[in-house]
């Protein structure tokens, strides 16, 4: 097909084959995951024009939840309409969701092997490293002048001397933020941009001068809908299992705290993990924080966005809960895995379908980046120590008054240098940390 000439809109099946796929393959974190469907939406198929990819990932990225999960969404909206949406930002995440119950199961059942633990002691150094290197990488990103190092100090003082909450943290940079913008905006005019200055591939089926679909004209009848239905989806599953366990059942207290964390993951999973960790480890016991540890290690290691990792503390607390009674532990983690997932991911949907007629009026609006850009400087510190927290666990398993871990310190170096110094890719540090943990525990 010569560039000028526009393809054909894709039918739903040939859509719904194309998301069915990209849950499978999405590894990568974030930014993996937008360049395969640049690649594939942008390039290949020429299903959406570089100008309006990029528009909607802007938009995406004020949002909280994952923006990579939220742009397939967008993108299976504005083709397909609102069906086409739930398609397209479900299959994102189902496949990793039945992967990691499976994988959840095997650590649970087996995690004690000699062989199994081998892998884990070799991994979990990995993952100290992996933190690590995402604080190097949103800071180098995110931290372009004083001010927003000051907030980037300022949050991390404050959880990990103050042992503030994550939320106030947020809330208090995105005040910042907002401040900032409007007195010194210069401080603060610093988008998310993942354009770069690629051509443009040819003719799109959704092309820069394409008139907006009628299903995507923005309506205020249609808005009320769409937020109405949102809320009574939440409200239905909360009243559920209100009805079934009560407020201080298990199941639902996971989801009204996954609904919480739901609404504060500006900046992407790792900017969510301490908060997920004080809540989940700390305030409700639902999971060990070496589990913690272990988890995140599956959420790398499988398909999809990385703040599945929330469907493993789903099913490690669902088991040890025992919510469905002790002889079906198995069952329990995969109902509490579900549970855990559908209200993390339900104001993803909500936020695209409500906003996406909207999104030809946010461009690059101060207002809207100014506290986005405060937001991501503070989540700098807050995943600082996060890495400290997980070294801490890793390094002394018994504390500082037990023995320090030499071969987990080696691996926790050169899994750092790998990844930092030599750009190697995620899933290759945990393979190479994992056969080092075997081989040493075999030692």
């Amino acid at each position: 097909m010569h560039p000028t000439d526009r393809p054909a809109a894709p039918s739903f099946r040939e859509a719904f084959l194309f998301w069915l796929k990209l849950g499978f393959i999405s590894f990568g974190g974030p930014a993996g995951q937008i360049a395969v469907m640049h690649q594939e939406l942008v390039e290949r198929r020429r299903w959406i024009s570089e100008r309006r990819f990029l528009h909607a990932l802007n938009y995406c990225m004020v949002l909280p939840g994952p923006e990579a999960q939220q742009l397939a969404t967008y993108i299976g909206w504005l083709l397909h309409r609102t069906w086409g949406g739930i398609v397209a930002g479900g299959l994102f995440v189902l496949p990793s969701l039945v992967i990691l119950i499976a994988l959840s199961w095997i650590y649970l059942a087996f995690g004690h092997t000699p062989l199994v633990a081998g892998l884990f002691h070799g991994i979990k150094p990995a993952v100290t490293a992996i933190v690590l290197h995402a604080a190097h990488r949103i800071g180098s990103r995110a931290l372009k002048n004083g001010a927003l190092w000051a907030i980037a100090a300022a949050s991390f003082v404050a959880i990990f001397v103050l042992n503030l909450p994550f939320p106030l943290i947020v809330l208090a940079a995105g005040v910042i933020g907002a401040i900032g913008g409007r007195f010194a905006p210069q401080r603060f005019a610093i988008g998310a941009n993942h354009a770069g200055e690629a051509a443009s591939a040819g003719a799109a089926v959704i092309d820069d001068d394409t008139p907006t679909p009628p299903h995507a004209l923005h309506r205020w009848s249609r808005f009320a809908r769409l937020a109405t239905v949102g809320l009574l989806l939440w409200a239905i599953a909360m009243g559920a299992l209100l009805a079934a366990v009560g407020w201080d059942g298990t199941l639902t207290q996971m989801g009204w705290f996954f609904t919480k964390a739901a609404l504060l993951t500006f900046g992407g999973a790792y900017a969510v993990l301490p908060y997920v960790y004080q809540g989940a480890v700390e305030q409700h016991h639902w999971l060990s924080a070496p589990q913690m540890i272990d988890g995140l290690a599956l959420g790398e290691t499988t398909p999809g966005p990385l703040i599945m990792v929330v469907a493993f503390v789903g099913f490690v607390g669902g088991w040890t809960r025992q919510v469905l009674g002790p002889d079906v532990l198995a069952a329990s983690g995969a109902l509490a895995a579900a549970v855990v997932t559908y209200f993390t991911f339900l104001p993803s949907f909500v936020f695209i379908l409500l906003g996406g007629p909207l999104v030809e009026t946010t461009h690059r609006n101060l207002k809207f980046t100014a506290p986005l850009t405060a937001i991501t400087a503070a989540v700098v510190g807050v995943i600082l120590n996060l890495a400290l927290f997980f070294a801490y666990h890793v390094l002394w398993p018994q504390g500082l008054s037990g023995r320090f871990d030499a071969v987990s310190a080696l691996i926790a170096v050169s899994a750092a240098i790998a990844l930092i110094r030599f750009k190697r890719g995620v899933m290759e540090v945990i393979g190479a940390s994992a056969a080092l943990g075997l081989l040493a525990s075999q030692l």
